[in-house]
């Protein structure tokens, strides 16, 4: 009865259009009221405040608003232009390069702000309209960028990667470098998926840069180069631990904004704090609902009969595991967020890849590309509507332009799946 009521109430909720959220919220505490059918309302809901606590207040959880923090720190200080120029001076030239462009500044801005979105936001306002330009059409443009910023959350630093190590009870720090080949993958799939398109377009490319003008686009970009280098360095060093790093990200974004590039004002950082604490909200909002969900999922045992159906039915597979989970987090990524879909599957696929043998840092990796490609698939694909919004096409013109991508990035999907070696070789 629990189970019905807690997968129908939020299976209707989701499809009348309710924010993920609420649908968890909402279903959870229907559950939790008739599994206390005959006790005091009072009972059931005094205990939402200390499950709401339990949820949001674990110390790993503190990286997300620091690195949410300073990705918004690091876009203020405009160094997303200066990423973009180094590309075009460095592989500009090139038939096809401005796609190239694109992917490899999504790839080092997502070792900034560790956001999908935000990658598309900060990135798209000015390679969209470049890669149009260059020749290829708006709806692939948008399309490139959307599916480029989902790199955003397999590079680290990740948020997403930390909201998995934090539930799975897994080194973040080994997460973050189990991250970097597969995200790199991606990276090297969808450039060469843009260079195979863009045959069919009159394309046109930007003169080739002189020695001297790329090592002037090197020293400029240089300061927000290193924010990636001394955060991974620190934590694989042993320096400090990642949320720590976080921290230090942050300081280390208000030095070269202020300092440096001179782009951030004192007087800009509370508007700064003031949309960090928005965004941050939002996921901690979201990782409260998700951990009810959760927890109901765990009273009720529904995550011990839902895991003891998927051993029965791997029989002991590791492919047939790794198919199972492809395909739910595939049709996962479609209607929810990345932080939803974690607290609600890996309860369900830990204990299963522990009994099949598997390592909790490959299973991560392999949820988290999932994840990453659900971004920029329809109809919730949050990316896509985004670039929609930059690039000014429609979601149908989008999708279609997206499939050649998709089909890049599955393959990837499924190299990094069956290839455990490709997410532990430096982890």
């Amino acid at each position: 009865m629990t189970a019905a009521v807690l997968f129908i109430t939020f299976v209707v909720l989701l499809f009348i259009g309710t924010p993920i959220a609420v649908c968890l919220g909402v279903s959870s505490l229907a559950a939790m009221l008739v599994q206390g059918a005959g006790h005091p309302i009072s009972t059931t809901m005094s205990s939402l405040p200390q499950l709401f606590s339990a949820s949001t207040s674990k110390f790993v959880l503190l990286a997300i608003p620091f690195f949410i923090l300073a990705g918004n720190i690091m876009e203020k200080a405009q160094i997303s232009s200066r990423l973009i120029r180094l590309a075009e001076a460095c592989v500009g030239h090139l038939k096809g390069g401005l796609a190239i462009v694109c992917v490899i500044v999504a790839c080092f801005f997502a070792a900034i702000s560790g956001s999908g979105p935000a990658t598309v936001a900060a990135l798209g306002l000015v390679l969209i309209p470049g890669m149009i330009s260059s020749g290829y059409s708006p709806a692939f443009s948008a399309a490139l960028m959307g599916s480029a910023g989902a790199i955003g959350v397999i590079i680290p630093p990740s948020i997403t990667f930390v909201v998995y190590g934090s539930i799975a009870d897994a080194s973040i720090g080994t997460l973050f470098k189990a991250g970097i080949l597969p995200g790199l993958l991606m990276g090297v799939g969808l450039c060469i998926t843009a260079l195979i398109v863009g045959r069919k377009f009159d394309l046109v490319s930007l003169p080739k840069a002189s020695g001297k003008e790329r090592w002037k686009a090197f020293k400029d970009a240089f300061w927000g180069l290193m924010m990636p280098v001394i955060i991974l360095g620190g934590i694989y060093g042993g320096i400090f631990t990642p949320t720590e790093a976080a921290a230090v990200a942050v300081v280390y974004g208000l030095f070269v904004g202020i300092c440096i590039y001179r782009t951030v004002r004192i007087k800009e950082l509370w508007a700064i704090i003031i949309d960090s604490a928005c965004t941050t909200a939002t996921v901690m909002f979201i990782t409260a609902c998700a951990g009810l969900f959760a927890y109901v999922l765990t009273r009720a045992r529904l995550d011990v009969a839902i895991s003891g159906a998927l051993v029965s039915l791997t029989g002991g597979s590791r492919i047939i595991f790794f198919i199972i989970i492809n395909i739910i987090l595939l049709i996962a990524g479609c209607f929810l967020d990345s932080t939803s879909a974690l607290y609600i599957l890996v309860p369900l696929f830990v204990p299963v890849a522990k009994e099949l043998g598997i390592d909790l840092i490959h299973l991560g990796v392999v949820m988290i590309v999932n994840l990453a490609i659900g971004l920029y698939t329809p109809p919730v694909g949050v990316n896509l509507y985004v670039a929609c919004g930059v690039a000014n096409v429609s979601l149908k013109a989008i999708t279609k332009a997206i499939i050649p991508l998709l089909i890049a990035s599955l393959i990837v999907l499924l190299l990094i799946t069956y290839i455990p070696g490709i997410s532990l070789l430096i982890a």
